[in-house]
Parts: C-alpha cells; sequence; structure tokens
C-alpha cells in the first residue's frame, strides 16, 4: 500500500479503485520480418558470420518518429497499470497470437512492443508506433486464443490506421480552437461553447476509430485462420463483467476497456457483421487448447503487493494487517486507498502514512490533513493492544468518524462517512476499525495469491460442485460462469476444460 500524504473528508461516491504495485517483467517483442527457418549443419561451412547491424526493435524505431512518441509515454503507462506481469508461459502464448497477426497485417514491416500490464483491469490499447499493450485482467476474462487475438488486432489496426497521431492532431486542433474563442475573441461564453463543440468531435472522433479498428481486427484474424465471431464472443464477455462489476465493485473502472469504447450493444452486432462477411460460425480456429496451457496459475485480482480482498476481510500480508467490514459491504482497493461501500450511502476509507517524529495521534488528528474536524470529540483509546485516537467530523450532508491507529512509525486511518442523521456511522466504523489488526508471521506466510486454475471435468462434476472450489468471492457460481462465459442454464461435460480461481 502506498502511505497517501492527506486527504479531506469527501463525498463518498461510488469508488473507482484499485492498489497497484509495480513489479519487474519482461516485454515481448515481436517484428514483422518474417523468414523461413533452415537446418543449418555449420555456419562456417557455409561463410556466414555475424551481422554487424543486427535486425532488433531499437535498430528498426531508431528513426521511427511514431515509435520515438510511444516510447516517452510507455513509462508512464507502466506506471499506471502497475508494471509489467512475468510470466514466460503466459508471453510465448501471447507472442505465438500475435506473430501470426502480423503475417496478415496490412503493414507487414511494423514492429510491435507487446507488454502484459499487471493489473486486474479487464483492458488493452496501442501507442503511436507500435506499442501494444494487454492486461493480465483481460488474459484471465478470455476464454480462447481467438478472443485475445480478436483484441490484440483491433490494437494492431489503431497501430495500421495512425488513429493515435490523428486523435494528437485532432486534440491540438481543438485546443487551438479554444484559445482563438479565449485570447481574441476574449468571450468566455464563446471559449466554452468551443470546448464544448470540441469534445463531441473528439468523442465522435474516438468512436469512429474504435469501429474502424474492430473492422480492420475482425478482418485480421479472420486471414489469420482464427474464428472471427471471437471479436462478438468477448465483447459479449467484457459487457456480462462491467454488469457484475457494478454490482460486486470489483476494480478501477476508468482504466477499463468499455469506459473509452462505444457501447457494446452496437460493437456486437457490427462485429457479428463483419464476422458474417469472413464465413459462417464454426469457421476458423479458436485454439482454446493452447490459450488454457498459458493462463494457467495466471495471477488473478490483486497481487501480493497490493493487499488481498476475501469476502468481506481486507488482508495485507507484505504490511501484516487485516480487518473486516460489516456484511453487506464491498471492498475495493487503489493505489491509494481501500475503499467499502454498503447500504445506506454509508463508505469507508482506509489507507496509510508516516507518522511524523514526535508526535502523537491526537496531535496528528489536529494536523490539518480532515476537513471539518471537531476538536472537541478527540480521544485516545486502545484498539486490539494498538494506540489509537477517535474524533468526529462533518461536512455538507455528510458526518464522519475517523480513527487513527499507529503502528511503529506508521498511522493507519480509516474514515467512515454516513449521510447526517444515519444510525449507521458508528457501526459500520467500529465494525471495521475493531477488527483491525496485525498478521502473525505464520498468519502472513499461509497467505496465499488467488490464480486462475485450469481444471478438467470428470466424472461426477457439476457446475455447482465446480463453482463451490471458487475462492475470494461470496458469488461463486456467477463468476465462475463469468469466467467461462457460459450462461445460465449450461452444463458442463466430462473432458471440458475450465476455469477456476483458486490460490
Amino acid at each position: 500500500m502506498r502511505a497517501c500524504q492527506s486527504f479531506s473528508c469527501l463525498t463518498p461516491a461510488r469508488p473507482r479503485l484499485q492498489w497497484r504495485q509495480p513489479t519487474l517483467g519482461l516485454t515481448l517483442i515481436l517484428t514483422g520480418f518474417l523468414s523461413a527457418c533452415q537446418s543449418i549443419s555449420s555456419h562456417q561451412d557455409l561463410g556466414l558470420q555475424p551481422s554487424s547491424n543486427p535486425v532488433t526493435v531499437e535498430n528498426v524505431t531508431r528513426n521511427d518518429r511514431l515509435a520515438q512518441l510511444g516510447a516517452q509515454q510507455h513509462p508512464r503507462i507502466l506506471a499506471t497499470y502497475g508494471g509489467e506481469y512475468k510470466d514466460p508461459k503466459l508471453e510465448r502464448m501471447v507472442a505465438k497470437i500475435v506473430g501470426k497477426l502480423t503475417t496478415v497485417s496490412d503493414k507487414p514491416d511494423q514492429t510491435y512492443r507487446i507488454t502484459i500490464l499487471d493489473s486486474p483491469n479487464i483492458n488493452a490499447f496501442a501507442l503511436p508506433g507500435g506499442y501494444l499493450y494487454v492486461t493480465r485482467g483481460l488474459l484471465a476474462l478470455a476464454n480462447d486464443s481467438a478472443e485475445v487475438a480478436a483484441v490484440i488486432a483491433h490494437e494492431m489496426g489503431h497501430v495500421v490506421a495512425n488513429h493515435g497521431i490523428l486523435r494528437q492532431a485532432k486534440e491540438v486542433e481543438t485546443a487551438i480552437a479554444g484559445r482563438v474563442a479565449t485570447e481574441v475573441l476574449h468571450n468566455e461564453a464563446a471559449s466554452r461553447e468551443a470546448a464544448i463543440r470540441g469534445k463531441l468531435r473528439l468523442a465522435q472522433f474516438s468512436r469512429n476509430q474504435e469501429l474502424q479498428a474492430d473492422a480492420i481486427g475482425i478482418r485480421m484474424i479472420g486471414e489469420a485462420g482464427y474464428d472471427p465471431f471471437a471479436s462478438a464472443r468477448f465483447l459479449q464477455s467484457m459487457d456480462a463483467y462491467s454488469a457484475f462489476r457494478s454490482v460486486s465493485g470489483a476494480t478501477d473502472a476508468s482504466l477499463d476497456f468499455l469506459a473509452s469504447h462505444p457501447a457494446t450493444p452496437q460493437r456486437i452486432e457490427l462485429a457479428m457483421r463483419h464476422a458474417r462477411l469472413i464465413g459462417a460460425p464454426g469457421v476458423g480456429t479458436t485454439d482454446r487448447n493452447s490459450f488454457l496451457d498459458g493462463i494457467d496459475g495466471l495471477l488473478y485480482g490483486d497481487s501480493p503487493n497490493q493487499g488481498y480482498v476475501r469476502e468481506q476481510t481486507f488482508i495485507h500480508p507484505k504490511l501484516g494487517l487485516t480487518f473486516r467490514v460489516p456484511n453487506g459491504f464491498v471492498i475495493d482497493n487503489s493505489a491509494t486507498a481501500v475503499m467499502a461501500t454498503g447500504p445506506g450511502e454509508v463508505a469507508i476509507r482506509f489507507d496509510g502514512a508516516s507518522l511524523p517524529s514526535g508526535s502523537s495521534l491526537t496531535e496528528y488528528l489536529r494536523s490539518g490533513w480532515v476537513t471539518g474536524l471537531d476538536e472537541s470529540t478527540i480521544r485516545e483509546t486502545i484498539i486490539n493492544g494498538l494506540p489509537a485516537a477517535t474524533a468526529r467530523a462533518s461536512a455538507d450532508r455528510w458526518q464522519f468518524d475517523i480513527v487513527v491507529i499507529g503502528v511503529n512509525n506508521k498511522v493507519y486511518r480509516f474514515l467512515t462517512a454516513a449521510p447526517k442523521g444515519s444510525n449507521a456511522l458508528l457501526p459500520a466504523s467500529q465494525t471495521a476499525t475493531h477488527s483491525f489488526r496485525l498478521l502473525t508471521p505464520g498468519e502472513q506466510q499461509a497467505i496465499k495469491p488467488l490464480r486462475i486454475r485450469v481444471v478438467t471435468v470428470k466424472p461426477g462434476d457439476t457446475m455447482e460442485s465446480l463453482a463451490a472450489r471458487m475462492q475470494g468471492t461470496n458469488r461463486k457460481l456467477e463468476l465462475f460462469q463469468l469466467i467461462n462465459a457460459m450462461p445460465p442454464g449450461s452444463t458442463v461435460s466430462v473432458g471440458d476444460r475450465v476455469k477456476l480461481i483458486s490460490e
């Protein structure tokens, strides 16, 4: 957990949160330069010598202005999405898919740099110059190689069509129009109108780009031999995931694929139409077994550096702490805080910060990081053997209960919010804060991350019995059906391979 320097009493809205911590990994590099493999018994017999100027990504992109633009943004992408996810088996699976797609690209000499991001969000995107990104969360949701190919081909379509540069030019044009209205005309109303028109143009421009990339991508996967209907199929899975998340609360919606793309029903309809131009359902391969082999063991949800959510409990083995929220609350975590939302507009925020040297907890409460603090309510207390302090605050129509707990040179902060007049504030706050405790070394060692586990259906297995083996959720059957793209009423057959989520 990253310590939050300060926060104020804010209106508790539906959070868009998820903790992320960069990890070391490997960027996959592929180029469109393909050649046949030959068996050579001796390079010296043929007079072959190592090239003094080998074909590498660095050499190919050295004078590529678009690649340089992508390279400038690459570190920011890694910082936003938790860094690279390292898994050689998974990387080889993705590389195989991209390799097949490069053979049918409209720009066969385009160099692509593929990065798997260590994020549970469902997303994929492209930067100018062939920088392609896919999150491990998206790979966990997909069900075969054709679906992953559809997503990556869509992003390659953006690269082929130079959408990044075109959008950048349009944004510059819009910014110039706004400055003219403000600086030349000195007309604030005209400036606002120009800004609104510009945003509408950019939104439409973006939708058109996405639909064009869909068409390019579906054609590419069809030519590469993949099932062209995979695009529509995965769009349906993402739509179902979005609905599941809107009820459960899961990850940062602003970092997800559907947040920046056209309405899903329209895209599914158009994707089906493009696929039918290639062939009838059943054409092409899904390469499902190869895909399942690649994602078996894939980290699911939060990483050890982010802390884990287990139904109503938050556990952070790295920091060595845990607490529980009331029944009916949903926990999300982010790079800056843990957020739990419950009935009656009640919300709990938890984060950590450094305790200033020589400062007591009561002095820390008075140090100005809480807006609307009622200093007369500040009290010292003990929570599970740890020094703590409590206080109350208010702002607008909200009331707040604040609890800070000292652990060595750190302070962990709970801020519970409820509408003024609500009787749910103290019960919610006390459930979370009174359950806060430090983990024992044995508990820290015993906690394992959740992963995708691919299993083969055996005689006697049912969808319900398989779903019962899922961990980390109290909506086991619903999530099992979602990650396996099985609608209600589906059945499993002996020999089927399905995905489970477990330690």
